[in-house]
């Protein structure tokens, strides 16, 4: 069971790269505008997919927390860093 969550641990993790990738070449402003355009959409894409994978993490660490009773809100969101 644990190998699911290893890879899905690895698939934010591979996006999240990209993604960064993606920001330090369009920071660099040395690309074409229609291949920073093209990066601008993969990045959108990547960062869906982080947001959905941070999203059932949070959902799993919750069924966690209650399975164990202790059910407090442990939402992750609009916290800082």
């Amino acid at each position: 069971m644990a190998k699911p969550t290893r890879s899905r641990v690895g698939e934010f993790e591979k996006s999240l790269r990209e993604l960064e990738m993606i920001v330090e070449k369009m920071e660099a402003g040395d690309q074409p505008l229609e291949t920073s355009l093209k990066d601008f959409e993969r990045g959108m894409e990547l960062t869906h997919q982080c947001r959905e994978s941070l999203r059932k993490a949070e959902l799993r660490v919750q069924e966690l927390l209650e399975k164990a009773g202790d059910a407090e809100d442990a939402s992750f969101e609009d916290e800082d860093p």
